[in-house]
């Protein structure tokens, strides 16, 4: 923890966990970090403390949170709704409002944080979104978490011998999953946001981030790619060096 940051309970029931990182004085902008779900919000840990510690420490108030059933907040991870997660983070900009006097809040998320990010776009009143590698096709994220679920059952590195269907149905890489969330996360289709987007692209094989480009999403690139579908990276933290200086940057236009 840094000297600034401090815990918080926010939200319906006080039931969302977060880390607000505060500044001295008065700022103008501060950013809301979205986190992503499973695997990516244990992965995503350090670099989102990170990023919010850096930001602190240049003037910009941030807030971390987890959504209600992932994370620290309350909550059964089986009860994970799309729409509860949109109205958390509208709980989260409004907190970080409160507690810093930012008159802009930018939202920022990675992965499906980002996704989450983007659709809670309107209602949490962002000045801006920054998204890292964000899911804009549901159906083909779903796909790739079952691909990745198949094969972690069966791989020699995790188990001596694979796992049965029965003990790793209804999972993906080891986080329980609804039937209701799996179809949620499934009909999830990006559509752009009226708010001035950068995407971060770190991804090996960019398809053209298609249609928040064709909107006027400016995209720009990170090396190194971001790992985040290799099976055998699950156990390690992402790292991503440039990440701050490209966020920096990016908020410069609306500080």
């Amino acid at each position: 923890m840094t000297p600034a940051s401090e815990p918080c309970q926010f939200g319906y029931d006080a039931a969302l966990m977060g880390m607000y990182h505060g500044v001295v004085g008065h700022a103008r902008v501060g950013m809301l970090l979205c986190p992503p779900l499973g695997q990516a919000l244990v992965r995503t840990h350090r670099v989102y403390r990170q990023l919010a510690a850096g930001l602190a420490v240049r003037g910009i108030p941030a807030l971390r949170f987890d959504y209600r059933g992932s994370g620290d907040s309350a909550g059964d991870s089986l009860a994970l709704d799309w729409q509860h997660c949109l109205e958390d983070i509208r709980s989260a900009a409004a907190e970080l409002r409160v507690r810093s006097g930012c008159a802009l809040v930018v939202g920022f998320g990675a992965q499906l944080g980002g996704s989450l990010a983007l659709a809670a776009a309107s209602t949490a009143g962002f000045a801006q979104l920054i998204l890292w590698d964000p899911v804009l096709d549901g159906a083909r994220h779903v796909a790739t978490l079952d691909r990745l679920q198949e094969e972690l059952r069966t791989d020699p590195m995790h188990y001596t011998r694979p796992r049965s269907l029965q003990d790793t149905a209804g999972q993906w890489l080891g986080f329980a999953v609804s039937p209701r969330w799996r179809s949620q996360l499934a009909a999830w289709g990006a559509q752009p946001a009226r708010v001035p987007t950068l995407v971060i692209d770190s991804l090996p094989a960019p398809e053209g981030w298609s249609p928040l480009a064709e909107a006027g999403a400016r995209v720009v690139a990170m090396q190194p790619a971001t790992q985040w579908d290799d099976l055998h990276r699950l156990e390690h933290a992402i790292l991503a060096p440039g990440l701050l200086q490209l966020v920096r940057g990016a908020l410069e236009q609306v500080a």
